[in-house]
């Protein structure tokens, strides 16, 4: 619905026949959800617009009679009463598209897409009278072309493995962007036993909140979200100050400023509990169906996201557990040679001690010496006594092999250093 540039529009009849026309426009986009507004003289009065033009600009505001630039001041520095004069003055059609325009000011300011014609009225004799302004608003369609890009970025970010912290973060951040009213996004992470939640994301949340949320536990009437990851399904609070879920967060909640707060449960592709993902509201509010469809879209993203980051994590604790067992081996390998290495090492030196007995018994053999062995103890030893030995003291003894053998691997600290331990008398009186 719009014109072409640098064509002419067909002459408007003066008189009732001009009335009669008005009125014909008036009926055609009075109910259509096209905005249109027909504006007279240089000052661009609005003699008429139809219920989508006050719409756009605010009911308060729906008034004929007065000038646009008095009407909706705030175009005035955004470049639409220039576009309009210069209309009225070269008597050529303006067409714009995806025009950017703030309506409002200060906190009831919003932003709006429009695709829209300037269109030159003309008398008989051709002299520009005023401006038909015809457009219809895209605002919804750009939001959704801005929604679908960052849920692309989003999905991007999962598919690169970005942390989930950030991915959560930039989500709450980009709904509470392209969301039309101020909203402020929390998402909770579930436990792995699903009985208590986590703090994942909330940029706009005061901190003293998210410490007193972080770690509540699911459960009916607890609050929006544990509530809603007990039953596994949406809690729609329209209004905490009153509603009964809310009775232990009341007051937490309005030293936050929060009054309304719809939550809905992020969910495993087996029905598991990953977590909650709530918006709030600063004032009482029902909830629309875009809402409810931008909460369930980003819900799944939000899940998809979490499902990820705990597959990583299974892995890489898999892979650590693999490293830790690998490393046990590895350890156990060692140290399996090692005692095969000290129990050849004994035998080679129990071997060459046992050598040793043998060839002193031989050398021994032909001198004379007690008959039995002295190295028996109280208990005695009638082993013929075939070795004699000695410590550094002095003291020596005649023994069979055996005490020998023992008294060598026993006393032999005494022969090094050790007078504590005693000497081979102490030994021989055990």
């Amino acid at each position: 619905m719009t014109a072409v540039p640098d064509q002419r529009a067909t002459a408007v009849p003066s008189g009732d026949a001009g009335q009669a026309a008005q009125e014909d426009l008036r009926t055609l986009f009075g109910q259509s959800i096209a905005v249109f507004a027909s504006l007279v003289g240089p000052t661009h009065v609005v003699e008429a617009a139809n219920p989508a033009f006050f719409a756009a600009i605010g009911e308060e505001r729906a008034r004929i009679g007065v000038p646009v630039a008095e009407l909706l001041p705030e175009l005035a520095g955004q470049g639409f009463i220039t576009l309009l004069d210069q209309v009225y003055r070269t008597g050529e059609a303006y067409t714009g598209r995806d025009a950017r325009i703030v309506l409002g000011t200060g906190p009831q300011a919003r932003e709006a897409f429009f695709d829209f014609t300037y269109e030159p009225r003309r008398d008989l004799d051709g002299t520009v009278t005023g401006i038909r302004v015809i457009g219809v608003e895209i605002t919804q369609v750009k939001h959704a072309q801005r929604l679908m890009a960052e849920h692309r970025a989003m999905l991007e970010q999962i598919a690169r493995q970005a942390p989930l912290a950030e991915v959560l973060d930039g989500m709450a951040r980009c709904i509470e962007n392209l969301a039309p009213d101020q909203v402020l996004v929390s998402v909770l992470l579930a436990d792995a036993d699903g009985r208590h939640l986590r703090h994942g994301a909330a940029p706009s949340l005061p901190e003293f909140y998210n410490q007193a949320i972080d770690g509540i536990a699911t459960g009916e009437g607890v609050g929006s979200c544990g509530t809603a990851a007990h039953r596994r399904e949406p809690v729609i609070v329209t209004d905490i100050a009153v509603d009964p879920f809310w009775a232990d967060f009341r007051e937490l909640a309005e030293r936050a400023g929060l009054a309304a707060c719809w939550s809905m449960p992020i969910l495993a592709r087996d029905g598991g509990l990953l977590g909650t993902f709530a918006m709030y509201h600063r004032t009482p509010r029902v909830p629309q169906d875009t809402d409810l469809a931008l909460a369930r879209v980003f819900a799944d993203t939000a899940a998809l996201a979490i499902e990820r980051h705990r597959v990583e994590q299974a892995k890489t604790a898999a892979e650590a557990r693999a490293r830790e067992a690998h490393e046990d081996l590895a350890r156990a390998v060692r140290a399996e040679r090692q005692l095969r290495a000290e129990a050849e090492q004994r035998a080679a030196t129990a071997a060459e001690l046992a050598d040793r007995i043998r060839a002193a018994a031989a050398a021994q053999a032909a001198r004379p010496h007690p008959e039995h062995c002295q190295l028996g103890g109280v208990q005695g030893c009638s082993a013929s006594a075939k070795i004699k030995i000695a410590d550094s003291w002095g003291d020596s003894a005649w023994g069979c092999d055996a005490h020998v053998e023992e008294a060598i691997l026993n006393v032999r600290s005494v022969f090094i250093a050790s007078e504590e331990l005693g000497g081979l008398a102490a030994y021989v009186s055990r």
